[in-house]
């Protein structure tokens, strides 16, 4: 890494997720060992082959927002607003007229307001155009998320979305860290958020048959690396977190969880939905988050998979780190915390890479829960069913969307911090 940028921390997180809401309640949930998925609450899901989902199930706006900008915003909205005023708190920071020009806002949402769409689609067709909603639009739209934070908390640097499907969170964080790198900002809030349980999405994604069908067990219904995985579970959420530049985050005594030090992305150029057999595309998108960062294959620690637990993506990620590390592949630890919150979609690059920087700032590796019969094509250690106190210095987060969109994020242990 090249001695003039910028180094870059994460002093904030805040978290929206179908385990915990808040810092605490999603790290213990995940040392745990939870599973977030339960029969859908939200609709009648009976006549879909998939029953199952991981729903955000105590969450009030009302705690985070007033009551009038609840009703303007879709619940993707609410959660990446939830998710700010929890990152921002936690890293005792505040957003000023002297400093609102330099904190700017990355934050994405795979597919937007899903919510908004059905209902005012039903509000069309039961009642008449003129009745649709004049939110209706700005609801809808995916970057609307980052353009309510900065209205609502005054970040008035730069501000942009991103619309990756999984990778969504992760790039955002990659931009936001650049930004900051490079000397455009000082501070931004970055992740991803989504809230896409909804009747037609679930059916979507049932026609696509990429989803779990094991509706008689929902809390062992997601299995990464497993050989009986049978496709992911759809969940919703939000990861934010605040990322500052190394220095003035001392200079006012921040906490600093960790600290970014690599970007990489890639593309697989093969298939709409379907990740390349060969790793390819995933492999180059690690070997360039490394080589972003100036780190060895050996210097890694601790890999959060994508692990969607579908049998295509699990063995090609595995094959992937294979090509990336060679044999430090069997002596890093790898696993899957969608085993337990399920797969945020646009939301789960954010929320993994606070999983990844909690791991490194509290030195304990999250599992994969549900490991119960190895696959001989998975053969790395997926740190199986029980959280593990570990060494993590350097951490990877992958996160891989439909369209071949491809995302890893490096973060370090600040030893002195």
């Amino acid at each position: 890494m090249s001695q003039h940028r910028r180094r870059v921390a994460v002093t904030g997180v805040g978290v929206v997720t179908p385990v915990g809401i808040g810092k605490e309640a999603f790290w213990n949930a995940l040392l745990e060992g939870r599973s977030g998925v339960r029969r859908i609450e939200s609709f009648d899901p009976s006549p879909f082959p998939t029953q199952i989902a991981a729903e955000v199930r105590d969450f009030d706006p009302l705690q985070y927002m007033d009551r009038k900008e609840v009703r303007r915003n879709d619940r993707f909205v609410q959660f990446a607003i939830a998710a700010t005023r929890m990152a921002l708190e936690d890293a005792d920071f505040r957003i000023t007229p002297a400093n609102r020009d330099r904190v700017g806002v990355v934050l994405g949402s795979g597919i937007g307001g899903a919510h908004t769409w059905e209902e005012q689609h039903r509000v069309l067709l039961e009642r008449g155009p003129d009745r649709v909603s004049p939110f209706f639009i700005p609801m809808l739209i995916s970057n609307m998320a980052a353009g309510m934070v900065s209205i609502l908390f005054g970040a008035r640097g730069p501000n942009t979305s991103v619309v990756t499907a999984c990778a969504t969170g992760g790039h955002c964080i990659g931009d936001a860290f650049k930004i900051i790198q490079r000397g455009d900002a000082d501070a931004m809030i970055a992740g991803g958020t989504e809230a896409a349980i909804t009747a037609l999405s679930i059916a979507g994604f049932c026609s696509m048959k990429a989803m779990s069908t094991r509706n008689h067990d929902p809390e062992r219904a997601v299995r990464p690396f497993d050989r009986d995985r049978d496709g992911f579970v759809m969940g919703e959420g939000a990861g934010v977190v605040l990322l500052e530049e190394l220095e003035s985050a001392r200079a006012r005594g921040a906490r600093i969880y960790c600290e970014v030090v690599g970007y990489g992305m890639s593309a697989d150029a093969y298939h709409i939905t379907q990740p390349d057999p060969e790793g390819e595309g995933a492999a180059q998108c690690m070997a360039r988050c490394l080589a972003d960062a100036g780190l060895r294959p050996e210097d890694v620690d601790y890999i959060n998979a994508h692990g969607t637990s579908t049998p295509y993506n699990d063995k090609f990620e595995t094959l992937a780190i294979k090509r990336v590390f060679g044999d430090h592949a069997y002596r890093l630890a790898v696993s899957s915390t969608k085993s337990m919150t399920g797969h945020l979609l646009g939301a789960a690059g954010g929320v993994e890479l606070i999983a990844c920087a909690l791991s490194v700032y509290h030195q304990v590796l999250p599992p994969t829960i549900n490991y119960e019969n190895p696959d001989p094509d998975c053969d790395l250690d997926y740190v199986p069913n029980r959280a593990r106190p570990a060494t993590v210095r350097t951490a990877l987060s992958n996160a891989f969307g439909f369209g071949g969109h491809n995302c890893t994020l490096a973060v370090r242990r600040v030893e002195d911090s």
